[in-house]
């Protein structure tokens, strides 16, 4: 069981070939996506801040609960922070499980978790 922690500054780029965990059924992928429009108006994108030591460590610890809790065999995190523009990544996670619904179940439960106990915040551009 592996958690691994990025913070890059911009967009992220496209997913590089990863291989697969020994054991896994299920991998499981999900990228956020910058949209054209926050709160009904139109922006040119997210400008993210950060707390990075503070973020870091809590994006590992909610990882390494859920990794233990569903039983994972990986999960790979990264998140912006400065300027992404509109349909660029700005989050990713990549979930290797044995079965698929404990591998869907924790991608949920990050993301809920993510936006609550993470110190990253966005502004729209």
């Amino acid at each position: 069981m592996s958690v691994q922690v990025r913070l890059t500054d911009g967009p992220l780029s496209e997913m590089v070939d990863m291989p697969t965990t020994h054991g896994s059924g299920a991998r499981i992928v999900f990228d956020g996506i910058v949209r054209p429009m926050e709160d009904g108006a139109t922006i040119e994108g997210l400008d993210y801040e950060a707390y990075r030591p503070m973020a870091e460590q809590q994006l590992a610890i909610i990882g390494n609960d859920l990794v233990e809790k569903h039983g994972l065999l990986m999960m790979d995190i990264e998140h912006s922070y400065g300027f992404v523009p509109n349909f660029a990544c700005s989050f990713r996670l990549v979930i290797d499980s044995k079965h698929r619904k404990e591998g869907l179940k924790a991608m949920d439960e990050f993301i809920d978790r993510l936006k609550v106990d993470v110190p990253i915040w966005k502004r729209a551009q």
